[in-house]
């Protein structure tokens, strides 16, 4: 039975890491938790002087430097001078030379947010009229490539380490006291604290390259990392490490001076300690302990994420901490059991007393999982729509649907543990039944004291003959009966349908970590939709210069294709009989600029049977196209009607009457 196991466990523990690694493979970087909700000059706007400065408005405080905000001239060039300020709240500025010519000018920006992770952006204005650039917008933000990667496997990594240090400990102290002298288990909490160790030394290395310049050769640049050490990240990366030296001596207690009070009998801290106050108090002083370091490493997340800013971060904070605490009892309890039933020694084996135990500590911990989720929920999307419209919510459906599986499996699991438990107590009677029967064998004559004079001075002369041979074979027969009964044990349907069911759990934990790494870094569906609101309002509004007779038409479409859905938005000023600035803007379901292969407009008044009057915009930048000089003959209700091409065959033509003059 064991052979036929163990290349399942293979298969199945080898396809739960490949999902997992798609996961994480195909989640987009780090996205912006502080999201640009205004500026001045405006998106796209066409200014009739040069501003003095450009100002960035935030939906929370960010962190700029000295290259976090670049404008750059229709050539490329720098035209920004000194460094950004931070005159009032969530707005940024930087002053601009003098004597600007007319064209088009493209502002960069990179900073980061005050949950740690980076934000990046471009958007134009135009001076006077827009121009051709030589500027890109779409660069490669520094959270892409290599290091992003990096950072994003070092957080997954650094998450799975906690778990299975915190829970594998707590699942030694709350459930099995026997496992602390198990060599699997131990390997299983020391392997959770060297991963989390090197994880956390590896995001400090990479946090400078990663927020700033996203280059592989900046990890190793000590000036990038003795500023990293003087935020609020890298404090908290220094604390862990500090704690983590505090469960280095917490480990070492564990797995010394408590495995060698913990008794072969009892599989629980509590069973049989009543004379024992000594191994009591080591065991209280551990928990508490512990408990402490635990909720000290899950405060050095919660202090510079998601639960430090925002809506109630007093509250969020505490909530996050015992949140992580909830996950680490139910996930890195879970791979310990799982080790425990794999690879627990005979003479040592689970009994179904540790596995009651653990089920009962981890329906505790969904239940707490529950209600400090349902919190974090409200406050990171802040309405129903956000489950369906954001990144976020999205992903929090497919967490839900996890954890979902995961309390199916693990009813399963229970039901396993009782016919387990019900099988050894009828197994016990049985035994005891033949006890007491070999007791008083029937129709069985005492042995005379020929005889047994006889068999004891064999037994004298064999034993002085080959003593040797005796003890080698002595332990041969302790090794035969050994093999089997771990035969007999994993022969056992019930032990194998729970090792089956413990075994599902840890494969869907596994996915669902990953999910929620992912979910640390995107961007909260509240804050999503405030931007995108934003950008709305920012992209309807006339911009500065517009005459009051502007107009903004937006209309949705779809071609059909892939990636074929979208909004187009199109700006005509003044809106007049005459010379009209025209400007269209394109962009994907999410609000976010999109490129396609080609946009056309044509204008037509129907009344007068004037038209169709073509219109090829040039591409200014990212998503948007614009055209000058476009000549509207006349007055009057006109249709605008605009072809949107998304590859060589998918296209479609939408159109809105807008009133000209």
């Amino acid at each position: 039975m064991t052979q036929t196991i163990a290349p399942r466990v293979r298969t199945l523990v080898l396809l739960i890491l490949a999902v997992a690694g798609a996961l994480l493979a195909g989640a987009a970087p780090a996205s912006a938790h502080a999201a640009l909700t205004g500026s001045d000059p405006a998106q796209g706007a066409v200014v009739d002087t040069a501003p003095t400065r450009v100002s960035l408005t935030f939906s929370e405080p960010v962190a700029v430097g000295d290259d976090s905000v670049r404008v750059l001239d229709p050539k490329g060039e720098r035209v920004d001078k000194g460094d950004p300020a931070n005159p009032s709240g969530t707005t940024y500025s930087v002053p601009l030379v003098s004597g600007l010519p007319d064209g088009t000018y493209t502002v960069a920006y990179q900073v980061v947010s005050a949950d740690s992770h980076p934000v990046a952006g471009a958007f134009t204005f135009s001076i006077g009229a827009p121009s051709e650039t030589t500027v890109s917008v779409s660069a490669q933000a520094s959270d892409d490539g290599l290091v992003g990667w990096l950072y994003g496997f070092g957080r997954y990594v650094s998450y799975a380490g906690f778990a299975v240090l915190a829970g594998g400990a707590a699942f030694v102290l709350a459930c099995w006291a026997p496992g602390a002298r198990v060599r699997a288990v131990q390997r299983l909490v020391v392997s959770g604290w060297l991963a989390l160790t090197a994880a956390t030394l590896g995001l400090l290395m990479l946090r400078g390259s990663y927020t700033t310049s996203g280059r592989v050769g900046d990890i190793f640049d000590l000036e990038l990392l003795g500023d990293v050490l003087q935020t609020k990240t890298g404090a908290a990366l220094v604390s862990r490490l500090l704690l983590l030296a505090a469960a280095a001596l917490f480990i070492a207690v564990l797995f010394g001076a408590y495995a060698r009070t913990a008794d072969a009998a009892p599989d629980h801290p509590g069973d049989g300690d009543g004379g024992e106050p000594d191994k009591r108090d080591l065991t209280f002083g551990l928990a508490l302990g512990g408990t402490v370091v635990a909720a000290g490493l899950a405060a050095s997340w919660a202090m510079s994420e998601h639960a430090s800013q925002g809506l109630q971060a007093g509250v969020a904070m505490p909530v996050d901490v015992v949140h992580l605490l909830a996950v680490a009892a139910w996930l890195g309890g879970l791979t310990a059991l799982l080790v425990a039933l794999h690879r627990a020694p005979v003479e040592t084996p689970v009994g179904h007393d540790a596995v009651r135990r653990f089920s009962r500590l981890a329906f505790g911990s969904v239940v707490t999982l529950a209600v400090t989720g349902v919190y974090q929920s409200w406050r990171q999307l802040g309405s129903w729509s956000a489950f369906t419209d954001t990144r976020y919510g999205q992903l929090l459906l497919v967490k839900i649907a996890l954890v979902a599986v995961m309390v199916a499996v693990a009813f399963l699991s229970r039901r396993w543990t009782r016919r387990l438990a019900d099988a050894r107590a009828s197994a016990a009677a049985e035994e005891a039944e033949r006890a007491e029967e070999e007791k008083q064998p029937a129709g069985t004559a005492p042995a005379t004291a020929s005889e047994t004079s006889e068999t004891s001075e064999a037994g004298k002369t064999e034993a002085g003959h080959d003593a040797v041979r005796a003890a080698q074979l002595a332990r041969q027969r302790a090794a035969t009966e050994a093999a089997r009964q771990k035969r007999l044990r994993d022969a056992d349907p019930n032990r194998f349908g729970l090792r089956r069911s413990v075994l599902a759990e840890a494969g869907v934990a596994v996915v669902l970590l990953a999910v929620t790494t992912v979910l640390t870094q995107t961007e909260p569906g509240r804050t999503e939709q405030d931007a995108r609101a934003a950008a709305a309002t920012s992209s309807s509004a006339p911009a500065t210069g517009q005459g009051s007779g502007a107009v903004s038409l937006t209309m949705p479409f779809d071609t059909g294709g892939t990636n074929g859905e979208g909004v187009v938005s199109v700006d005509l000023d003044p809106a007049q009989a005459g010379d009209n600035a025209l400007h269209v803007y394109v962009e994907g379901p999410d609000g976010t600029p999109v490129d396609v292969p080609e946009v056309k407009i044509a204008l037509t008044l129907a009344a007068q049977d004037i038209g169709p009057l073509p219109v090829t915009p040039d591409r200014i930048t990212t998503g948007h196209w614009s055209a000058s000089g476009v000549q509207i003959p006349m007055a009057g209700d006109w249709k605008v009607e605009v072809t949107v091409r998304t590859s060589d065959i998918d296209q479609v033509t939408v159109s809105k009457n807008a009133q000209i003059g």
